[in-house]
């Protein structure tokens, strides 16, 4: 199960909801039937399918609608759920674009080598992604922007960035 977002608040009496999105496309979850709710995004047991019915953008914010949820009462029930989905159901992201559950766990090091730490997790901070690097007592707030981040090797385990080990 990949967690792709947060249910904040009910929308209209219709039981539309509006969505904390994780990342930065939410559009394309358009293409998963049925996204999955729950209260707990480390433990996956106790999460419900929802079929997806619809989704928009509204203002700088995405609301939307899911199948058997038909009033505000109804929507209300939903506050602060997360939304995910299975891995095997999500769209394939586009190159150089990731998951950030597949960024989770990576060693972050800088462009002389130097291990800075581990993703320890990703933040949305409004105008862009932050990575959390951990190294034992230490943490790092770092952007994952493109003059920041060099190079993403998911598969070796690694992110390069341009960040010296002492800032």
């Amino acid at each position: 199960m990949v967690v792709l977002g947060r249910i904040t608040a009910p929308y209209g009496v219709q039981g539309w909801v509006r969505l904390h999105a994780f990342g930065d496309d939410p559009d394309r979850w358009r293409e998963i039937a049925s996204w999955w709710l729950g209260r707990d995004e480390n433990d996956f047991s106790g999460w419900h399918a929802y079929p997806f019915q619809a989704l928009r953008l509204h203002g700088k914010g995405w609301v939307a609608k899911l199948v058997g949820v038909d009033d505000r009462n109804g929507a209300e029930q939903l506050i602060g759920q997360f939304v995910g989905a299975p891995r095997s159901t999500l769209p394939t992201p586009a190159q150089d674009e990731y998951y950030w559950a597949d960024l989770i766990g990576l060693r972050v090091v800088n462009e002389k080598q130097e291990l800075l730490g581990h993703l320890a997790e990703m933040l949305e901070s409004g105008a862009h992604a932050v990575m959390v690097v951990v190294d034992g007592d230490s943490k790092r707030l770092l952007p994952f922007v493109g003059h920041v981040v060099k190079e993403v090797d998911v598969a070796a385990g690694k992110i390069s960035v341009d960040w010296e080990l002492d800032w």
